[in-house]
């Protein structure tokens, strides 16, 4: 099997202004992150960038990239670009690694192309792992999933769930039975509906959660999840992650 990473960067960022370009160990977050994705068994690992600064830092540090509009909605969007740029074929196996986790396992990013590999049911696959922290399952900002018995997406919230019928009278003190699933930002597409997503209709669950990837279940198609054996790396959205990531990282 081959498949493709594809990276997203957009320079300005509302919590972290210029993140793609924040240093880390001498070199930019982005390059990091195309770095560590390298580890993978992709075939290519390329850059989808917004802004010429960002092609330029790529390009210093060894790292593939290709210039995309500015203006661009989402990552998806960004990615469609990329992929018709690069002439991708439609069943060709990308996957999406945010320009913001320099911390991410290789190893879950061959998983999740493998997933989807094995599963021409779904249109796409993405990670998620159990939850072990009450704190993480009532947080609006940790995304959760719930899975059908073949381990296909059903609904992806910023709420709670799954959900004890009768509620929880004295507030959410103890985790549900199986543990919960928190989602992971990583998917993997075949190219021609990756082209094929931006023209989709968004749906009314996709703008009231602001989740775009319950757009995909809402037009009938399905997301296969890989759940990991363990908790995963978080990615950079302010400056104390920022500051906590430059702690952790090694060469």
């Amino acid at each position: 099997m081959s498949f493709t990473v594809l990276i997203p960067a957009r320079l300005q960022s509302t919590r972290l202004p210029e993140k793609p370009l924040a240093d880390i160990g001498g070199a930019p977050m982005v390059v990091r992150v195309a770095q560590r994705a390298a580890r993978s068994a992709a075939a290519a690992v390329v850059v989808a960038a917004d802004d010429a600064r960002i092609v330029r830092a790529c390009a210093e540090h060894g790292v593939r990239a290709v210039a995309t509009r500015a203006d661009h909605a989402s990552g998806s969007d960004r990615l469609a670009e990329a992929c018709a740029a690069l002439g991708l074929d439609g069943e060709a196996i990308v996957v999406n690694v945010q320009g913001d986790e320099p911390l991410i396992d290789p190893a879950l990013i061959d998983a999740c192309a493998t997933l989807l590999a094995a599963r021409p049911d779904c249109a796409m696959a993405t990670a998620a792992h159990a939850i072990d922290d009450v704190a993480d399952f009532v947080n609006p900002h940790v995304v959760k999933v719930v899975t059908d018995a073949a381990g296909r997406a059903l609904y992806f919230s910023r709420a709670p769930i799954p959900w004890w019928r009768d509620g929880n009278e004295r507030g959410v003190t103890t985790l549900p039975a199986p543990p919960p699933l928190r989602h992971v930002g990583l998917y993997a597409y075949r190219a021609a509906f990756l082209r094929r997503f931006p023209l989709l209709a968004p749906a009314p669950a996709e703008r009231l959660e602001a989740l775009e990837q319950l757009r995909v279940l809402w037009h009938g198609e399905r997301i296969a999840v890989h759940v990991a054996a363990q908790a995963l790396g978080h990615g950079v959205d302010t400056p104390a992650d920022l500051a906590r990531v430059r702690a952790l990282w090694q060469p």
